[in-house]
């Protein structure tokens, strides 16, 4: 299928890149991506996903808009306060680009659902705030070869992880946490967090499926990128794929 008069237009700085190009934005158009929570990372990721015109985008979140949360996901306004994540983010995103198709599941992904929600998605991209589900998704991505981009924030500090299951060396998740941490890291709720940190590790985060969906360039597969907002370092620590781990035996 060619792109339209309007597309072409739509994704004319795209279309110029020469690793992107009409063949790079065909592949784009025809992708699936699933955003696992809408909060402070899934909505910058949610924004330029459809910006940059990925086909189709799921969008999986419980929760209601509340008024902490305006700081940082910057996808929501006053006047959406109450209202459902998904159901709004997925409204939003819309008619940020008319050409993408958008699904939205209001609930809580579980070992029960996950499979029938996310089967269909070629890159699940993790944004939530807590270790049961991170595992949970990290795990299911692993059986099914599936393309994982995980985030994680807290206080002025983030931290990337990008696993390609359909590569035989991929690490995952469990290389790095061995247990689920006894305490959860990742609360905002206690710890807090500046809205900008989240703004950038959700850029990164959809720079990562670019780049995966793509195959341009070196992927941040086999590494964990770390960043300090305060001292601006980032910095990039190798991950080691355990003998005895659930990724090994897949």
């Amino acid at each position: 299928m060619k792109l339209t008069k309007k597309q072409i237009k739509r994704y004319s700085r795209q279309l110029i890149l020469k690793k992107i190009g009409p063949i790079g934005q065909q592949k784009l158009l025809n992708s699936k991506v699933l955003v696992i929570g809408a909060g402070g990372l899934g909505s910058p990721v949610l924004i330029y996903l459809a910006g940059l015109g990925i086909g189709n985008i799921g969008i999986i979140d419980h929760d209601k808009v509340d008024l902490s949360n305006l700081h940082r996901q910057i996808l929501f306004e006053t006047k959406d306060l109450k209202k459902s994540k998904s159901k709004t983010a997925s409204i939003k995103i819309k008619k940020i680009n008319p050409d993408i198709k958008v699904k939205f599941f209001q609930t809580k992904i579980t070992r029960k659902n996950i499979k029938k929600i996310a089967n269909s998605y070629d890159v699940l991209v993790d944004g939530s705030d807590n270790f049961n589900t991170k595992f949970l998704v990290n795990d299911f991505c692993i059986k099914n070869k599936k393309i994982l981009i995980t985030g994680a924030i807290s206080k002025f500090d983030g931290q990337v992880f990008t696993f390609n299951f359909k590569k035989k060396n991929s690490p995952c998740l469990r290389c790095f946490f061995q247990t689920i941490p006894s305490t959860n890291l990742l609360s905002c709720e206690f710890d807090g967090i500046i809205g900008s940190t989240a703004g950038i590790v959700g850029s990164i985060q959809v720079n990562e499926v670019i780049k995966e969906i793509l195959n341009i360039d070196k992927s941040l597969c086999g590494n964990l990128l770390v960043i300090n907002t305060l001292d601006l370092v980032f910095r990039k620590v190798k991950l080691n794929k355990r003998k005895e781990c659930l990724c090994n035996k897949q």
